[in-house]
């Protein structure tokens, strides 16, 4: 695979060889705008970028998310120029079931919840929760940090598009799963909003 520096603000007009790397995040900043990943295969860490994060559809990645990413030698080091796919971090028993109203449902229940196209209405990391709203739809739905990092997630910004799993409790709509809306097909795999 080749990649054209001219795309990265490189001055050389060249194209370079991009190397597929597989890797956990070690850590990502969204303040900084940038974080590493460690390769798979025991070579250098891999620079990533928040603009090359923002275009795989998302603003943050939590530490230990599994990634694979296209990388290219610069005279600092391996930098990622696309990121090809994103796996949440393995779950541990702290964070398999974060909210008490999820415990007693399963994986496949889950998975079995349509996609729903929502954006944020805003997001504390530091309260550990936020709101989004689903398109078409009255009511907003819970956004709990421990999910967001579950699915990969550290943080997100007032306004992004995201696509949600919801599960309805007896007071409200709490995301089970949030997606990078562009990660989604564009909605070909979300649920229309018929009523």
């Amino acid at each position: 695979m080749f990649i054209s520096t001219t795309s990265l603000g490189m001055r050389d007009q060249t194209s370079l060889p991009g190397q597929r790397i597989k890797g956990q995040i070690k850590w990502f900043d969204p303040i900084k705008g940038f974080g590493f990943l460690s390769d798979a295969e025991e070579g250098a860490d891999v620079l990533l970028h928040s603009n090359v994060l923002r275009s795989f559809g998302q603003s943050s990645i939590a530490e230990d998310a599994l990634v694979e990413v296209v990388a290219i030698q610069t005279a600092r080091g391996r930098q990622a120029v696309e990121v090809l796919s994103i796996a949440p971090p393995p779950l541990n028993a702290q964070t398999a079931a974060p909210i008490a109203e999820l415990a007693a449902m399963s994986e496949a229940h889950f998975a079995a919840l349509p996609l729903l196209p929502a954006r944020v209405k805003w997001f504390d990391r530091n309260k550990g929760f936020g709101f989004a709203n689903i398109f078409g739809r009255t009511g907003d739905v819970f956004l709990h940090i421990e999910v967001l990092r579950r699915c990969g997630f550290v943080d997100l910004t007032e306004g992004e598009a995201v696509a949600l799993r919801v599960f309805l409790t007896k007071r409200s709509m709490i995301a089970t799963e949030v997606s990078a809306w562009v990660n989604v097909g564009g909605g070909s795999k979300v649920e229309s909003m018929r009523s």
